[in-house]
């Protein structure tokens, strides 16, 4: 049987198509603005990546170049741009870069795949998404796709952080999607120990080690050392003594961001990583047990990203790809879930043609 191809429109580092790979797909062509990305998903995935700003193409003739390039399209997949949609934006609800979801589906439409496969952060569903979503899903209904829409949580898939992510897949023929039933429950959740507690310390200098790519730790100031020593496993800026406490979170000890300054439970999943997970002075993003930031190899690893995907670039570069990426044992499962609605598709088409034929 021949394998579905899948394009990967703002593809970012590959976690998405590194997913649909290990459900039995190809990545066949994959565009991204960022040339960093562009260059670890080269190093991974293969030369099929092009460093492009997807605002400023025109639907209709990029599909055309893609289309000649690989022939026909299975599954358009992609993540486009969050940070207008995220729960941490302050301000107004419009954002430029929400207008990149519209983008996403006017190409996708465009390349006439089998399915289309779109993953955001929770809230594009919600009051900040609802003018756009409800444009993104006449648009697929018009062009003649069934959708189904819902929020996962990548726990739930094997990956050992709590990451909530919409999903919205759109599949032609009359076939409507089911989401993949949950593969591990409460309970049974991948840690933060089962993710990363054999790795060796990083080295002392900032270098990388030897062993683990991107495994290299986050030099910090002699000041936030000494706070961070104060916190407990699974504790946050609360726990740093007064007169170590910067003067924002002494004066409003009401501040919000609890979450500062603190350290991961080794038997928990961990919080979502973002792209500033390189420093603990933003989220919980410090070792359980040891005096430092989590590296960018443990940071992939609690992304389900396997030691053998190498992250290209400066350390800030890496962090913000690794924590932007689609979770690839997430993208896995629903392209599992696809792969099983593609070939329901495919079963119904021939049934009817044998019927065809028969009479």
């Amino acid at each position: 049987m021949t394998s579905r191809k899948v394009v990967d429109l703002f593809c970012g580092a590959g976690g998405m198509s590194l997913g649909f790979q290990q459900a039995g797909f190809e990545p066949a062509y994959a565009i991204d603005f960022d040339q960093y990305a562009c260059a670890t998903y080269a190093r991974n995935l293969g030369t099929h990546v092009s460093n492009l700003d997807l605002a400023k193409q025109m639907p209709q003739a990029l599909a055309e170049r893609i289309l000649a390039e690989v022939g026909s399209v299975d599954v358009v997949a992609g993540g486009p741009p969050c940070q207008g949609w995220s729960v941490q934006r302050r301000g107004q609800l419009a954002d430029a870069r929400n207008d990149l979801t519209l983008q996403f589906g006017e190409i996708a439409i465009a390349l006439g795949p089998r399915a289309i496969v779109m993953e955001n952060v929770p809230t594009i569903l919600g009051k900040r998404g609802a003018g756009h979503i409800k444009i993104i899903e006449a648009m697929l209904a018009n062009a003649g796709y069934v959708v189904a829409k819902g929020v996962v949580d990548a726990a739930s898939f094997g990956v050992p952080q709590f990451r909530r992510r919409a999903v919205i897949v759109a599949v032609k023929g009359g076939i409507e999607f089911a989401f993949p039933r949950p593969t591990h429950d409460p309970g049974f959740y991948r840690t933060v120990r089962d993710a990363i507690g054999d790795l060796p310390p990083p080295p002392s200098d900032g270098s990388e080690h030897p062993d683990f790519p991107n495994h290299r730790r986050v030099l910090v100031s002699r000041a936030n050392l000494e706070r961070l020593q104060h916190v407990p496993e699974g504790g946050g800026r609360l726990d740093v003594p007064e007169h170590l406490q910067l003067p924002c979170h002494r004066n409003a000890n009401g501040h919000r961001h609890l979450d500062v300054f603190g350290r991961l439970w080794w038997d928990r999943p961990s919080g979502t990583i973002t792209a500033m997970f390189d420093n603990f002075t933003r989220g919980r993003f410090a070792h359980p047990s040891q005096d430092r930031n989590i590296t960018g190899r443990e940071g992939a690893r609690l992304q389900s990203f396997p030691d053998d995907f190498i992250f290209v670039g400066p350390k800030k570069d890496v962090a913000r790809q690794i924590g932007n990426a689609v979770a690839p044992a997430l993208a896995r499962a629903i392209a599992t879930a696809l792969g099983k609605a593609l070939d329901r598709e495919a079963g119904g088409f021939q049934e009817m043609r044998e019927r065809m034929m028969a009479v």
